[in-house]
């Protein structure tokens, strides 16, 4: 018996590993409630998709081709606010879950959880729920309770823009390249970068190089 199509929860998909976009095929694949209505492997991309399939569900990795995650989730949550967002995501959720919350995403899964939790992870968010992990829950609901809490020591510290160049730095970019790619002035990204260096704690420029690349390599 073929399911209707109408039916169907339409899912797409924003991330730049071929791989990665495979293996979510197949998992929502076998479900009969769920499609891959279209795939993405960057920001603008992704954005354009929405507008022209309409999907119910965006499931994004944060680390994009020449874009964050975390603009896409803003972008997305003010021009299409109906459509419920799922990071699927490497980075340590201990960084990032609550920073993708208040950008206007849905959900957080790390990678690892997928092959378990992210079927489940999108009847959560569709049925317009919050998921995250229990670790996640646990830690915002002690902030609630007035507990007080790092987030996964000093890059807690960083706001989700130096958080952001933090990362591009880490990529290897150059500082004229993110005041490129975030539309913002060679000072202003040198102000982040000097930020960046005292929450951190990081004597100068090439240790912050070192530090960000050897982060960014892990993810």
């Amino acid at each position: 018996m073929h399911q209707d199509p109408g039916y169907l929860k339409r899912i797409l998909v924003v991330d730049d590993h071929p791989v990665v976009r495979f293996g979510i095929r197949q998992l929502i694949g076998a479900e009969s409630d769920l499609q891959i209505c279209a795939e993405a492997d960057c920001c603008k991309s992704g954005l354009e998709l929405v507008g022209e399939f309409k999907p119910d569900v965006l499931l994004a990795d944060l680390s994009l081709l020449e874009s964050s995650g975390l603009s896409l989730i803003r972008e997305l949550h003010q021009s299409t606010p109906d459509v419920q967002v799922l990071v699927l995501s490497m980075h340590d959720e201990m960084h990032f879950a609550e920073r993708v919350l208040r950008a206007g995403a849905r959900g957080y899964i790390m990678k690892q959880a997928a092959i378990t939790e992210l079927v489940h992870a999108v009847r959560v968010i569709l049925s317009g729920r919050i998921y995250v992990s229990e670790k996640i829950t646990q830690m915002l609901l002690g902030r609630i309770g007035g507990a007080r809490h790092s987030v996964a020591g000093s890059l807690g510290a960083l706001s989700d823009r130096e958080l952001e160049v933090f990362e591009l730095i880490g990529l290897g970019k150059s500082t004229a390249a993110i005041a490129r790619h975030l539309t913002v002035s060679i000072k202003t990204i040198e102000t982040y970068r000097a930020n960046i260096k005292s929450k951190l704690n990081v004597k100068d420029a090439r240790d912050l190089v070192r530090y960000a690349t050897s982060w960014s390599e892990h993810f």
